[in-house]
């Protein structure tokens, strides 16, 4: 049996993920992962079953990464719960999945394969449900204003804000995209 070892693993998704930002998912083949992790060929074959199942685990690796540290999450939670903060919290989430911009892209790729494929459909379907689910639950949590709707509006707003920076990023300036953050927190959530 071939010893699988979980950095190694790691280091083949993350492959995968830059494969997928950058050829797409008909680029995404076990040698192009090969060819991206510097590893022999054949390798990303001993650690995945198949195709689907890099693509899956390309996915869940994206939300793994896009995660706050604990420190973000910490200061996070000791700032005022009020609607400056709100904004604050908005622009950091932008910023911080902007920032990983081949992971959204190919986050972006397995979401057209997902229409598809019915078992990555249905795992990105649980994943982003579960996400938003934490979102909302943590907005309740904190006491920030505004409701389990507004949760959703802003990550619905946000999402296409970040397509729009990583996809065309000369449509709005820096300066535009902050006052859109504030702006939709401003209107979306309720005082």
């Amino acid at each position: 049996m071939v010893r699988r070892n979980d950095e190694r693993r790691a280091a083949l998704v993350d492959a995968a993920i830059e494969v997928l930002a950058a050829e797409g998912a008909r680029g995404l083949t076990f040698r192009a992962v090969d060819n991206e992790a510097a590893v022999p060929s054949g390798t990303a074959s001993n650690y995945f079953a198949n195709r689907d199942d890099l693509l899956t685990q390309a996915g869940a690796r994206v939300y793994e990464r896009l995660q706050p540290d604990e420190a973000t999450i910490t200061r996070q939670r000791l700032a005022s719960p009020d609607r400056e903060t709100y904004a604050m919290l908005m622009r950091e989430l932008v910023g911080r999945v902007s920032s990983f911009r081949t992971g959204y892209l190919a986050l972006l790729e397995l979401r057209l394969e997902a229409t598809r494929r019915p078992a990555l459909r249905a795992v990105l379907t649980e994943r982003v449900r579960a996400d938003v689910d934490a979102n909302v639950a943590y907005h309740q949590e904190s006491g920030l204003p505004g409701d389990a709707t507004a949760v959703r509006l802003l990550y619905l707003a946000f999402n296409w804000l970040i397509v729009e920076q990583l996809t065309l990023p000369d449509v709005f300036s820096e300066a535009e995209r902050e006052e859109l953050v504030y702006a939709a927190v401003d209107r979306i959530v309720a005082p």
